[in-house]
């Protein structure tokens, strides 16, 4: 049996920019990303903390360091400059190893920028291009 797991999140992020005229997904800074073992392309939830707006996307790399945020096509309908979100990855992993699965939480501050990175000891290596 598989269970599907919270692989990471990005805590109390601040969106920077929404693009409603793109085709879509959420822009993230790459340094983010690698924090939270985030692929390009990848499927991610959003869960605005600001408005209650719940939805999902893919996430496209944003420059190492800029701290953008940036939700584009029709999720930056979902969305205001300034909103602060969280951004959740699941995995689906073995029942065994779900019954000690441990989740990486990145927080961060208002720029965007990491102050704290709790959970998984797991190498997200494995999850890098």
């Amino acid at each position: 049996m598989r269970r599907r797991m919270l692989l990471s999140k990005i805590h109390g992020a601040i969106v920077t920019q929404a693009n409603l005229n793109y085709v879509g997904s959420i822009t993230i800074d790459r340094e983010l990303m690698d924090a939270a073992g985030l692929l390009p392309y990848e499927v991610v939830e959003i869960w605005n903390i600001t408005n209650g707006e719940r939805f999902n996307t893919y996430v496209i790399e944003g420059e190492p360091g800029s701290g953008v945020i940036c939700l584009n096509g029709a999720a930056a309908r979902k969305v205001a400059v300034g909103d602060k979100v969280i951004i959740a990855c699941y995995v689906d992993v073995e029942h065994k190893e779900a019954i000690n699965w441990n989740p990486r939480l990145v927080f961060v501050d208002e720029n965007n920028r990491i102050v704290e990175v709790k959970g998984a000891e797991q190498p997200f290596e494995v999850y890098k291009a």
